[in-house]
């Protein structure tokens, strides 16, 4: 395949300099940092997921996501709500739900629905190019944010990440290479996160995630992402003293997706 990443960024940046034209960034500022009400009901991300790890379980971070560029549709029938009240109901710490229109055919709306139909922390899943889009993550009711060191300058991304966290949300720093973990340890997140699928051929292999594991320091909190696809990836990952997880295909494909949660981490 193409070089996909290159693409998402350029039309995600098209997108941010259209919904500038539609608000400005001064007015989705003052509706976020005056919201009281909306800053008091943030669900705490890394707190649901070491609650679930301390209690000896995995901490499932279960993404909502009807489509995606390398496979297309996943799911036809797609209600966010249903599929969060499943999720919530099966054992999952956290959500991730994407909200990219044009490559993963998600919305706004899927976040919003899916967040109201549960108690936990829900992630918005997008490609952050502008200091824009962590307004409007919050006003949309994000309780975190995904990072993604690949898409970003070191500079930006500091940025990015103290916004968030001066606005109360949790942020997810992603890498796919130890050149991309060296920055994201530079950050103060906690949350890190190793994407096992590489963004610029979409090609998979869980040996990212433990390849890197040994330069990660104890008190950063180890996601593997994408390619957990059966017991035996759990397994493994477990065994490595990996206990956080982000899956999506393999929920989303199946007939209930909370049963496949979890039937997969029984």
């Amino acid at each position: 395949m193409s070089d996909i990443l290159n693409k998402i960024l350029a039309v995600k940046a098209d997108e941010v300099a259209a919904a500038k034209k539609h608000r400005s960034l001064e007015s989705l500022r003052r509706e976020v940092e005056t919201d009281k009400e909306a800053r008091a009901a943030i669900r705490g991300f890394e707190a649901s997921l070491r609650k679930r790890i301390d209690a000896g379980a995995a901490g499932v971070i279960a993404e909502v996501k009807k489509a995606s560029p390398s496979k297309g549709v996943l799911r036809a029938d797609f209600r966010p709500a249903d599929i969060a009240a499943s999720y919530a109901g099966n054992g999952a710490a956290c959500l991730s739900v994407l909200t990219d229109e044009q490559f993963f055919q998600g919305a706004t709306e899927y976040l919003q629905q899916a967040r109201a139909a549960c108690a936990i922390p829900v992630l918005r899943k997008d490609f952050m190019v502008d200091m824009y889009q962590i307004y409007e993550a919050r006003a949309m009711g994000a309780d975190c944010i995904l990072l993604i060191v690949a898409a970003l300058d070191h500079g930006l991304m500091a940025e990015m990440e103290a916004c968030s966290h001066e606005l109360g949300m949790d942020v997810l720093i992603e890498s796919h290479d130890g050149d991309e973990l060296a920055a994201a340890l530079k950050l103060n997140s906690r949350l890190i996160g190793i994407n096992n699928r590489n963004l610029r051929t979409f090609e998979t292999s869980l040996d990212t995630t433990l390849g890197l594991l040994p330069r990660i320091p104890k008190e950063r909190l180890v996601i593997t992402e994408s390619g957990i696809l059966n017991g035996d990836d759990v397994k493994r990952m477990r065994d490595a003293d990996v206990h956080s997880f982000l899956v999506g295909e393999a929920f989303m494909r199946a007939a209930d997706p909370g049963a496949e949660l979890s039937r997969l981490f029984a």
